[in-house]
């Protein structure tokens, strides 16, 4: 098995990047300064997309990135995704974690798990104009979501499921749902089988909008199934095998929640290195201070810490190589480093720093999250322990 840590990548750093992915964010870069900083306020105080940016993610090619061209999508890396992802979080993380679960999740799971009748059908759709949620969560199921209570029962040529969804990011705008449902509750997590939902299905409806304390343009909502009949050939891989697909899709996720925690990380950043420039007291810049200086240095020491690890765990998913542990650890490190640079840049903001009229104070908001969803840091944790632990047992003598 390999060991390696880090990708190697011969005469250049890490982070760089090559001449398409450049070109690439700089595209995305400039979307996201044009189209999306001006409504970033006031879809913060809506708590909704604007329906006009949900379009032009579509129409950028940002919502099928790794799809393959001969479905519809880019066909680019895994690492461009991730790159997206960074860009869009830097503005606003509720765009940016809009087009994560597109492609991190639902796109992800498609491609890897799906049939070619199912590809052939979804992915199109998918790249070109409907928005995707991964429903997996429950009320009573989060960090433990094998004790979903959600039930798939076979009836002639489908399955009707029954149970409540929660927590599911782009339930709102979702048309294409990756559902999780136990068809066999006695063989417990081996019963957890993947469904491919369409909002269009009898007996599937949205619920609730949860009124959030970040990423508020985001929909986080509940999803009801009541008798929902969905055809058996929307089996997203095998009967009983949903665990695999839901443990495995997530673990690339992970790397997408750490690409959005390094763009609020930066975000935050920027808007304290020029606040501090402008700023002055006692005659003089604010960052003309030694202080200010220290703390400036350290948060860009912080960022660029975690955007490594982010980078490294893309690059290694992208290289086929083990990437469980460094995707855990980029998601745990990043979420820290995100709200630690935003509340810092706070602080170096002063009073202007609690205020809605400056941007700080939602960069903050934003990246408390990050340490919740796609698995708490807690799980993250518990994920690296089991790791660098088992790499280390005693062998048998």
């Amino acid at each position: 098995m390999n060991q390696a840590a880090t990708v190697d990548l011969p005469g250049r750093p890490l982070t760089a990047l090559t001449e398409d992915e450049e070109m690439f964010r700089a595209s995305v870069r400039e979307f996201a300064e044009g189209e999306l900083r001006p409504r970033v306020e006031e879809m913060d105080e809506k708590g909704k997309l604007d329906p006009a940016l949900t379009s032009q993610c579509f129409d950028l090619g940002l919502m099928g990135i790794e799809t393959p061209e001969e479905y519809g999508g880019a066909g680019a890396s895994f690492f461009t995704a991730i790159i997206a992802v960074e860009e869009l979080s830097r503005v606003d993380p509720s765009v940016g974690v809009f087009v994560d679960v597109q492609n991190t999740l639902v796109n992800n799971a498609l491609i890897r798990w799906g049939n070619s009748e199912q590809k052939k059908k979804y992915l199109p759709q998918l790249a070109s104009e409907k928005v995707g949620a991964y429903a997996l969560s429950e009320a009573g199921s989060g960090s433990d979501a094998f004790a979903m209570q959600t039930r798939a029962v076979e009836s002639n040529d489908s399955y009707i499921l029954n149970g409540r969804k929660l927590w599911i990011t782009n339930g709102l705008e979702a048309e294409i749902f990756v559902v999780f449902a136990n068809a066999n509750p006695e063989a417990g997590y081996r019963g957890i089988t993947a469904f491919i939902v369409e909002k269009s299905f009898e007996g599937f409806s949205v619920g609730k909008k949860e009124n959030k304390l970040g990423i508020r343009a985001s929909s986080t909502t509940e999803i009801i199934l009541e008798d929902c009949r969905v055809p058996r050939e929307n089996v997203l891989g095998e009967v009983g095998k949903g665990y695999k697909v839901s443990i495995e899709t997530l673990n690339e996720g992970r790397i997408g929640i750490g690409a959005q925690m390094i763009g609020i990380a930066r975000g935050a950043l920027d808007a304290a290195l020029a606040y501090t420039s402008e700023r002055e007291q006692f005659g003089k810049a604010v960052n003309e201070f030694q202080g200010v200086q220290f703390q400036l240095a350290d948060m860009a020491t912080d960022l660029e810490a975690a955007r490594l690890m982010v980078y490294n765990a893309a690059r290694l998913k992208d290289a086929r190589l083990p990437f469980v542990k460094e995707a855990a650890m980029a998601k745990l490190y990043s979420s820290r480093v995100a709200e630690r640079i935003a509340s810092r840049a706070i602080e170096l903001y002063g009073g202007y720093g609690f205020v809605k009229d400056y941007p700080v104070e939602k960069f903050w908001r934003d990246s408390k999250i990050g340490a919740i969803y796609e698995g708490t840091s807690n799980m993250q944790l518990q994920t690296i322990a089991k790791l660098i632990i088992g790499g280390h047992q005693p062998k048998a003598q």
